[in-house]
């Protein structure tokens, strides 16, 4: 059964996004597994904010549904397993993670490793390239871990003491006043950040972030019968992840130029052939011209302006399936807007 994502954030389908994501703090708080709640409800809360949270996503689940975002060139292709990638729990509570003690993220931990960014990239194609595919290289600029300080931002050989201002334990501890009244909390120690020791030097190349950006080409399969608008998803591809964290994803969104000629029409393709009167009264052999070449096309006599042939299988391939769409050719008869007098007397004297 398909899930409804509105209804398991407790909101309806006109809520704001400001609407969604205080339904989503508040139902995370109650059901967050640390807090002696249930874990497959927070795993589906989270899932549900993934889509409704991203204006981009909720657009395509609001058209779609669920099935939008199964694995593939058709949809964002999410890894449900990995659901909390994305979100920055911290950010979304607003502090109370360290307020009620389950954030899990500092403390004497010091810093955690990070999932890298996940990015997005346009990706232009014409019309033949949708159709068959191909194989492309692109280049972009991703965060990668500095190759000088290996991701701890220190400059190699620098001297390491312990923080004075939170002696190591890489926070600090500070009362905070609620609605429950004044809560004592444990925030990160704003000199190490929750590493606990300070670097005399800061990597010379990184400055400290662990992370540098460099430019990037990789190869990309694209493949055939892909359409305008559709999304790929490439695992790992995104900036590197800090302190062993895994990598983001990158996310290619195609644009396919519009082709003078063809058509799409979902996996089929539309022309127009223009023929003249005689050809149409008569019937004629024409050559018809698709993504795969010319093909020879019988005109039959007496053929209508308007009439529509079919070329069997000269559409589009069907993604992760067998067969493809047709080719729908619809004809044009042009009507001369000057003729001689010999051709008005021939037309004259035709009984039709």
């Amino acid at each position: 059964m398909a899930k409804d994502y509105y209804k398991i954030l407790g909101v309806d389908k006109n809520a704001s996004a400001a609407e969604i994501k205080n339904s989503f703090r508040k139902k995370a708080h109650e059901y967050h597994p640390d807090k002696g709640g249930d874990e497959e409800k927070f795993k589906e809360l989270n899932e549900a904010y993934q889509i409704l949270g991203s204006d981009e996503k909720r657009k395509k689940y609001d058209q779609f549904g669920e099935a939008a975002f199964s694995n593939g060139a058709g949809g964002a292709g999410f890894d449900w397993s990995n659901f909390q990638g994305g979100i920055n729990m911290d950010d979304l509570f607003g502090g109370f993670s360290d307020i009620f003690g389950f954030g899990g993220s500092r403390g004497r931990e010091g810093k955690r490793a990070h999932r890298g960014r996940d990015l997005e990239l346009n990706l232009d194609l014409n019309f033949k390239e949708s159709v068959f595919g191909l194989e492309k290289e692109i280049s972009f600029n991703k965060q990668t871990v500095c190759a000088h300080c290996h991701g701890d931002g220190a400059e190699p050989g620098s001297k390491v003491e312990t923080c004075s201002t939170c002696q190591g334990a890489g926070y600090v501890i500070g009362i905070s006043r609620t609605i429950l009244g004044n809560i004592q909390t444990k925030n990160t120690c704003p000199q190490c950040q929750g590493e606990g020791k300070i670097y005399s030097k800061k990597c010379s190349k990184c400055s400290g972030d662990g992370l540098i950006k460099k430019s990037t080409k990789i190869k990309v399969r694209i493949p055939a019968g892909i359409a305008n608008g559709e999304t790929i998803r490439l695992s790992g591809y995104g900036d590197d992840g800090l302190l062993g964290g895994p990598a983001g994803d990158l996310y290619l969104q195609i644009r396919v130029a519009p082709d003078k000629t063809f058509k799409r029409d979902g996996y089929d393709i539309k022309t127009e052939l223009k023929i003249n009167i005689k050809q149409a009264i008569l019937g004629d052999k024409v050559d018809v011209e698709t993504v795969y070449g010319p093909v020879t096309l019988k005109i039959p006599a007496g053929t209508q302006s308007g009439t529509v042939f079919k070329l069997r299988n000269k559409g589009f391939p069907r993604l992760n399936g067998f067969g493809q769409g047709e080719q729908f050719v619809t004809v044009k008869v042009e009507i001369p807007k000057n003729i001689s007098r010999h051709d008005e007397k021939v037309i004259k004297q035709l009984e039709i």
